[in-house]
């Protein structure tokens, strides 16, 4: 009698209730936001040329397009909608989840188009419209059936159970943009959250006379060549021991620790060299590991592999620190000549939405990794 009621009341007692993704939620809010940067950058010279938002839609189909911008839109968008279907588990599950994302699809896309208007260096389109919608679509009719699998069971969700704490779907998010965030053209490797130059444009325009902030703030100061390789030393080893500690926290004790923090290295450095082989040319793929980056990256490495069993709240803790510092020197080092001279050889053309998303990745990602390491309620326990 007694092994009957074990075996009617066992299933009750495993089986776990649904719950919503903070992992699919974040990276739809974060996501939509590369999007909107994305889709409106550079954000300069504004003005109304007299059409109404909506004109795009009324206008014939543009004459000229090409494969790769249609595809662009299509695969830009595709993630967003599989991201609503996600996001909406277990409220909304199947059709209405499909249908609820297309809806948010047509808003996005719609408004970011008639804002677009008032943008000379963008131009709207229906066929951009209508090409970000199929990619919605496709996304979301992917993501129901998968919703299963991603969010439900599936062999990805039992790794993340067993190599990462309970509360790490934030920092992964967070995490999986560092590497990504290698893609823009940078002037110190790791050297994220370069602002000065952003914040000097838009003061100049406001006050219509060319406006400096980093020589403002360092008096016009002329660095040596060696002061430009220690400066890049620096920057490249806070920047490493930021990110890496940032993803360290985030391992459980029984972890493959080594072989997780040398992956998430080696693809950082590979989406570096990558992109640096796609904008400018496979000859320059490596011209970012100079020798202040190689020292940086030494210097990282001892680093990181003293502090990376060291207590989760010192490490966070160091973690934080080191960005703070890279992000103050980043944005007090004045820019490398060499640098300089190599963006002039940077036809952005075709890219220009690719390299609206990487900017604002290179911008912002040191903004969400102290956002994560520093809110109480992302201080993550070792499990």
């Amino acid at each position: 009698m007694q092994t009957e009621e074990k075996q009617q009341i066992a299933p009750s007692e495993t089986t776990q209730p649904a719950h919503a993704s903070t992992f699919a939620r974040v990276g739809l809010l974060m996501y939509t936001f590369l999007i909107i940067y994305a889709s409106l950058y550079p954000f300069s010279n504004w003005s109304d040329i007299g059409l109404p938002l909506w004109a795009f839609l009324i206008m014939p189909m543009p004459h000229y397009w090409t494969g790769f911008d249609v595809a662009t839109n299509v695969i830009g968008y595709l993630p967003f909608g599989m991201l609503v279907v996600f996001a909406l588990y277990p409220h909304l599950r199947g059709l209405p989840a499909v249908i609820v994302a297309v809806f948010a699809g047509v808003m996005l896309s719609g408004s970011l188009e008639a804002l677009q208007t008032f943008l000379p260096n963008r131009v709207s389109s229906n066929l951009d419209f209508l090409t970000n919608l199929a990619g919605t679509c496709i996304g979301a009719f992917l993501g129901a059936p998968l919703t299963h699998a991603f969010l439900e069971q599936s062999r990805l969700l039992q790794l993340r159970r067993d190599w990462f704490v309970p509360d790490a779907g934030r920092g992964l998010i967070i995490a999986g943009l560092w590497p990504l965030a290698q893609i823009y053209p940078q002037g110190y490797l790791f050297g994220h959250g370069q602002v000065m130059p952003i914040l000097s444009n838009w003061l100049s325009e406001w006050m219509e006379s060319p406006v400096d902030l980093v020589a403002l703030m360092t008096r016009d100061i002329q660095l040596t060549v060696q002061e430009y390789w220690l400066a890049e030393t620096l920057i490249t080893a806070f920047g490493m021991i930021g990110a890496m500690l940032t993803w360290s926290i985030l391992l459980r004790k029984q972890a493959p620790r080594p072989m997780l923090l040398l992956t998430f290295f080696a693809v950082a450095l590979g989406v570096k060299a990558m992109a640096n082989a796609l904008l400018f040319s496979p000859a320059n793929a490596v011209a970012w590991l100079t020798p202040g980056a190689k020292g940086g990256l030494l210097i990282g490495t001892m680093m990181v592999g003293g502090l990376s069993y060291a207590p989760p709240v010192a490490q966070r803790w160091l973690a934080a620190l080191a960005l703070v510092l890279g992000f103050i020197a980043i944005n007090l080092v004045p820019a490398n000549p060499y640098f300089v001279a190599t963006l002039q050889a940077w036809t952005q053309g075709k890219f220009l939405n690719f390299n609206g998303a990487a900017h604002f990745l290179s911008i912002f990602w040191t903004f969400f990794a102290l956002w994560f390491l520093l809110h109480p309620a992302h201080r993550l326990k070792r499990v």
